[in-house]
Order: structure tokens, then C-alpha cells, then sequence
């Protein structure tokens, strides 16, 4: 199962696991609305950080012969 962020397998099983800790601590969670909004911006932010860095990081290592 790959994202196609160009991520590793080690990276690709961090961020599934931090998508299932995620919606189990938002949904059984009791917390307000807003907290559960922004925890969910940041948990996504976090992933697609590390998806547009790695790219990053590779594009660079592929322009470096």
C-alpha cells in the first residue's frame, strides 16, 4: 500500500500509525469539537510535512550525480 509520497515502508507503517492512534483518540475521545478540528489539522499537517520533505530530500539526493 503505498501513499505515492515517495515514503519507505518503516515511514508508510509511522504515518498509518499515527492515522489509527489518531481517530481512535479523536472519536472515543471526550473532548470539544474545536480541540478534536484542530488536533485533526495538525495530525495532517504532520503527514503531509513529512510527504512534501522526503520528496524533497530525494529530488535533491537525484539531482546530485
Amino acid at each position: 500500500m503505498s501513499f505515492n509520497f515517495g515514503l519507505d515502508r518503516v515511514q508508510e507503517a509511522m504515518v498509518l500509525a499515527l492515522m489509527l492512534i489518531f481517530f481512535v483518540g479523536v472519536f472515543y475521545s471526550d473532548i470539544g469539537l474545536f480541540y478534536k478540528i484542530v488536533v485533526s489539522v495538525l495530525v495532517f499537517s504532520i503527514i503531509l510535512l513529512v510527504g512534501v520533505a522526503n520528496q524533497a530530500i530525494k529530488q535533491k539526493d537525484d539531482t546530485q550525480f
